[in-house]
């Protein structure tokens, strides 16, 4: 057990400097192209963005994937499961959806464990064991325990603020400005490509604290590690219609992220999930 609030306090501590750093690099550019007042209009408008996220995020999400709501009387096993998840990890009960997909996958949103919702496509439900669909549930459980939705939404505000801003300046820029006409390219073409790289570090260390708690929640690392593997087969063999923006949500990848694609996944690899989690047996056991 220390070993897994380890794991997940690590976790946390990546993800709060990368989110720093994220922040950095905005205020950075603000302060380049005019000073501290403009990294200070910057940073409000950031701050705006992220508050339509925070309030919004879920609804987008839902939308996003086709997610209807279900009631108990049409799932009464999974509406027990979540039930018995939400005891063990002290969490209020979330909304439950069913997303209308073949491809096995899941995902949580919601801006705190009050207004939170887990949806599940239709095909996890026909191709996990019990054991194995309580293990998905308690991943994202987990991520609604650790506010992950709300961690996302920062990032990508701040990331999107990044990008347009390197396109603004691209398309408006000045050659004549004190950076100069080569640190004016850098800056156009490196600071949305290291805004994607945190981005990704962000969503890759949630994703492996999520396991940690997920197996915790749930009390056995190889339900998760075992859904894990079966779900990558699944994403593989069976194809998903789902907005792009969406993806980093989802518990594995829903498209192809093999070879030079898996180095810019919002995923860390399965084979190394899997691992960490069987790693946690003897804590657990």
């Amino acid at each position: 057990m220390t070993t897994t609030k380890q794991s997940t306090w690590g976790a946390t501590l990546r993800t709060t400097i990368l989110l720093a750093s994220l922040s950095g690099l905005l205020v950075l550019i603000g302060a380049l192209i005019g000073g501290p007042s403009t990294a200070a209009l910057f940073l409000g408008i950031a701050l705006l963005i992220n508050l339509g996220s925070y309030f919004f995020s879920d609804k987008l999400a839902l939308k996003m994937s086709r997610a209807e709501p279900i009631e108990e009387s049409e799932a009464p096993r999974l509406y027990q499961i979540v039930r018995e998840l939400t005891t063990r990890a002290d969490l209020p009960m979330p909304r439950l959806y069913m997303i209308p997909q073949d491809q096995p996958n899941a995902f949580a949103t919601g801006r705190n464990p009050k207004h939170s919702a887990v949806a599940v496509t239709r095909g996890i439900t026909k191709l996990l064991s019990e054991d194995e669909l309580r293990g998905v549930l308690a991943h994202e459980l987990a991520h609604v325990k650790h506010r992950d939705i709300l961690i996302q939404s920062v990032a990508a505000a701040i990331g999107a603020a990044i990008t347009y801003i390197a396109y603004m300046l691209m398309w408006f820029g000045d050659d004549e400005s004190p950076l100069g006409l080569v640190g004016s390219l850098a800056m156009v073409l490196l600071a949305p490509i290291a805004a994607s790289i945190i981005q990704l570090s962000i969503s890759r260390q949630r994703e492996y604290a999520a396991d940690a708690g997920g197996a915790e929640i749930c009390g056995n690392p190889e339900s998760l590690a075992s859904a894990l593997l079966r779900l990558e087969q699944g994403a593989e063999a069976i194809p998903m219609k789902v907005n792009q923006a969406a993806e980093p949500l989802y518990i594995v990848k829903p498209f192809s992220g093999k070879g030079i694609a898996g180095l810019f996944s919002t995923h860390p690899p399965i084979e190394e999930r899997v691992k960490r989690l069987r790693q946690m047996r003897p804590s657990l056991g």
